[in-house]
């Protein structure tokens, strides 16, 4: 099973729970150094989607997680279909905050002075897989889960995201305490609830 767009790891210790054999391939550096130290157990290299480092008909299943709209499309997909072996199976994933929570919708209200003007929302690329005629056709399909966190917990989650990270000292200490003061508030622990979309096909 080959995980592109790998990151450092965070998907691919999933997949290993499997019992697949999983290759990463991962573009940036220190990225992909932070994968090979957190899971060792797979097999990491460098690589970018336009031009994976493995063999024609190589791989039984390839799975990208919150990397496929950073894809150059035209190039990419002839990529995956090359090393996938016939009828072998894609899956696009893309976790998100669940907006149809009152928790999710207040932490929005929250996080939204930090956005930067024009930043876009990535699109749901998963169309130019649809569109493809190297793959069969696109099944979609939605999960919900919900992870249970404490203030540090969710401080942490927030305070992660980069356009929040990368905001002035003042600003997210503001914030922090306005977090803390919601978990204070549901009385120590919040239910934090995600979406995962996924989008699964097969190679024509």
């Amino acid at each position: 099973m080959l995980d592109l767009g790998a990151g450092t790891g965070k998907l691919t210790r999933s997949l290993l729970t499997t019992g697949a054999r999983v290759v990463a391939v991962e573009p940036g550096g220190a990225m992909l150094a932070e994968l090979r130290r957190a899971v060792p157990d797979a097999e990491a290299l460098h690589g970018a989607a336009e031009a994976i480092p493995l063999p024609d008909d190589s791989v039984d299943a390839i799975a990208v997680g919150q990397a496929f709209h950073w894809f150059r499309h035209d190039e990419s997909l002839p990529e995956l279909h090359r090393v996938l072996r016939p009828g072998g199976g894609i899956a696009l994933l893309w976790n998100s905050r669940d907006q149809d929570a009152p928790l999710q919708r207040t932490v929005s209200e929250l996080i939204d002075p930090f956005v930067r003007p024009g930043r876009a929302v990535a699109p749901n690329s998963s169309r130019f897989l649809a569109q493809s005629e190297l793959f069969g056709p696109l099944e979609e399909r939605r999960f919900s889960f919900v992870q249970e966190l404490d203030a540090d917990g969710l401080a942490g989650r927030i305070m992660s995201i980069s356009f929040v990270a990368a905001a002035p000292a003042e600003r997210r200490a503001e914030l922090e305490q306005e977090l803390r003061k919601l978990v204070a508030a549901s009385g120590g622990s919040v239910a934090f609830p995600y979406v995962t979309d996924v989008y699964v096909s097969r190679a024509g």
